[in-house]
Formats: structure tokens, sequence, C-alpha cells
């Protein structure tokens, strides 16, 4: 574990081939990770990500950068901007949240959410979702503990599953 972070946080720039680069590179470390599937991301989608990425403006990613470590990438939140119908307000999900494995337990996560909410309130969200599986009880905390909770609109219904169909 990293002994003394000095932690830089920044909205990806789709554009500059190192945010892209450190995009990329932390989104595959997910993926080869249990909590992301254990496989690594396919040759396609690491060439395509950054122009797949550009071509979308609904979508925007946080960085976290170790400067004490040379500027070391160590953590990434990918957002997708949704709208919810019910109050006529763009809402944000969380659709990835990487924090690299040196550098888990020290609030990294958490500061990175923290900018990913101002970022959603200047697009003008109304919330802010994501998904975490029930086996993650580390992300599960750190989500209860900055105020996530399960969704529910009738309490007697119960809370929201969140369900996939492949195409």
């Amino acid at each position: 574990m990293s002994q003394a972070v000095s932690l830089r946080l920044i909205r990806a720039d789709y554009n500059d081939p190192a945010h892209t680069a450190a995009l990329v590179d932390l989104l595959d470390a997910y993926a080869r990770d249990n909590a992301g599937g254990a496989e690594p991301l396919s040759d396609f989608t690491k060439a395509n990500l950054p122009a797949a990425l550009r071509a979308r403006p609904f979508m925007f990613s946080v960085l976290a950068f170790d400067d004490a470590l040379g500027g070391l990438p160590v953590g990434l939140v990918n957002c997708v901007e949704g709208f919810s119908t019910f109050a006529c307000r763009p809402l944000v999900n969380i659709h990835d949240v990487v924090v690299a494995a040196s550098h888990r337990g020290q609030r990294i996560g958490e500061q990175m959410l923290g900018l990913v909410e101002q970022l959603a309130l200047d697009r003008g969200a109304c919330k802010l979702t994501l998904e975490v599986l029930s086996g993650n009880a580390p992300a599960a905390r750190l989500y209860r503990r900055i105020g996530f909770e399960n969704y529910q609109l009738e309490p007697s219904l119960g809370h929201a599953l969140f369900m996939q169909k492949w195409l």
C-alpha cells in the first residue's frame, strides 16, 4: 500500500492520449479482477473505447492520479448521463468504479465519487445511480457511507433489481 498519496482528481479528457491510456489500463485491471468478471478487456475494446467515449457527450469519467508516485493512475469512475422522466431532469449512472489494488482503503473511491457528484450537480442531475454486486461488501459499505441506498418507489413492492439481457 502506498504510504503517502498526493491525489490529483480530474475529469478525464477523452482527447488526451495520457487520460485515455490511464482509463483503458485501469478499466482492464478492473475487468481482470473477480469483481469485474475476471476477464481482460478485448483487443477491440482497448483499441476503440477512447473514440467511442469521445463520440458520446453523455459520458464522462473521473481519474485519480498519485502524484507522489509520478502521476501514477490509481482510480477511475465512468459515468453515463440518463434521464429521469418522473423528475424531468438528468440523472447520472455511475457505471464503473475502479481503485488500483495498491491504493485501496485510502478513500480514493469516496473522493472520486465526490467529484462525480459535483459534476452531476453541474449538469442539473436529480440523482446518482449505481449497481453493486451483493458480494462486494467493501464497495457497498462505501456507497452506503456516502448516502446511497436501495432504490424503491413503494416499500410494499420491495427494492429494485438490476437485470440484463445481452443482445
